[in-house]
């Protein structure tokens, strides 16, 4: 009998358990291991602060963004006062559950498959990979935290198998051995360009002795391995070796509820927190799974059902803003190649690239020049409507 049992063992089911067992919870975290999500790897240094990530696991540290047109202007942004850290999901994901089994929980591996009910018990019912037994386990709670397509939210949530996605694909390649004007190990390039993605964008990003370089896209026709591919040979990286490729769905919008008002509580993917325009994962997956955990605990400390809501109104409460800004921020420059264009002019600006950087790097929209805001929003207004010249380099 556990008083939780967290379904999905990424940053956020890893998080989420292993704040549990600090606080003293009964925890068994259940993943399939040998999955790796694609994902760029980018963490701000709030997420590196927040959650105690060791220095040895940052395989890069990256000091500019590179935004790159569809006509390949390139601006670059230089990050101010610090660096972006950089992980790879095969050493990041492993470490997170070695330190939530180390606070005590419980590991178990296998696929989950459902929960069963009778009067007031649960279980959890899973196959083990093992021997592809199905097994059960008691439990007062669950956390599901099992990725975009969750099978939990999918069963126990309203609205949770509804969830618009984009696909992203990735390969991990082996990095250059020259550093040039293509390729940067200390700079991150983002390629705005309709010809690699109709609707979101590429990256080309180091991860020290390799890079990942990959795209996401809503649209279902769009071959992800041919754009990547067109992608590789324009940043000059046709020719470097591959080590693997990997490709899954990523969430678009929050989710309207992430609990059933019974004993399930979402977090990270499964809840829909990656922020739109960016793309950007891993800190809310993890921010998510520690607001699940809080809220579970309250719900177990006080017998009140209601306080498993307390997770999206946590995390909402200090991200709702962000993602408002960022969503219509997607919606406006987007749709078109014309957009982008005017989008990575806009980001020539000095007062945009200043606080960009500091809503990322502090994960929260900063007030303190609210004549920069104002100017921001002029500027902005200017670019979508075609009324500023666009800046060429």
């Amino acid at each position: 009998m556990f008083d939780v049992v967290v379904v999905g063992g990424g940053p956020s089911g890893a998080t989420a358990a292993a704040d549990l067992a600090n606080s003293g919870h009964s925890v068994a975290l259940l993943d399939r291991e040998g999955r790796i999500k694609p994902c760029g790897g980018a963490i701000p240094p709030r997420l590196i602060a927040d959650f105690d990530i060791p220095d040895d696991l940052l395989i890069a540290k990256i000091t500019t963004a590179r935004m790159i047109s569809p006509t390949g202007r390139r601006v670059d942004i230089p990050i101010e006062n610090g660096f972006v850290g950089m992980v790879d999901r095969k050493d990041f994901d492993p470490f997170l559950r070695a330190r939530a089994e180390a606070a005590g929980a419980e590991r178990l591996t296998g696929t989950f498959l459902r929960i069963e009910r009778e009067g007031k018990r649960r279980w959890v019912v899973y196959r083990d990979k093992k021997n592809s037994a199905e097994k059960r386990v008691e439990t007062r709670l669950i956390i599901g935290a099992d990725g975009a397509k969750s099978r939990v939210a999918a069963q126990e949530i309203p609205g949770g198998d509804k969830t618009p996605l984009v696909f992203a694909y990735h390969e991990i390649i082996a990095a250059p051995d020259t550093t040039n004007d293509s390729y940067d190990p200390t700079r991150c390039d983002v390629i705005y360009d309709g010809a690699i993605s109709p609707d979101f964008y590429g990256w080309v990003f180091p991860h020290g002795r390799s890079a990942s370089v990959g795209m996401g896209t809503f649209v279902g026709d769009v071959s992800l391995k041919d754009a990547t591919a067109a992608l590789r040979q324009a940043s000059g990286l046709a020719d470097c070796d591959t080590l693997r490729r990997e490709g899954a769905p990523i969430p678009l919008k929050p989710l309207r509820f992430w609990d059933n008002a019974r004993d399930v509580v979402l977090a990270g993917d499964a809840a829909g927190v990656v922020a739109p325009s960016s793309g950007e994962g891993i800190y809310y997956a993890m921010i998510g799974g520690r607001h699940a955990a809080t809220a579970a605990a309250a719900t177990l400390a006080s017998g009140r059902i209601t306080d498993l809501a307390l997770a999206r109104k946590l995390f909402m409460r200090e991200h709702k803003n962000v993602f408002k800004v960022l969503g219509a921020m997607q919606d406006a420059y987007y749709r078109s190649d014309s957009r982008r264009e005017r989008f990575v002019s806009l980001c020539h600006d000095i007062d945009v690239q200043r606080l960009t950087f500091e809503a990322y790097m502090n994960k929260k929209l900063v007030k303190a020049r609210p004549l920069a805001h104002l100017k921001i929003g002029f500027k902005n207004l200017r670019h979508l409507t075609g009324l500023v010249a666009e800046t060429h380099v």
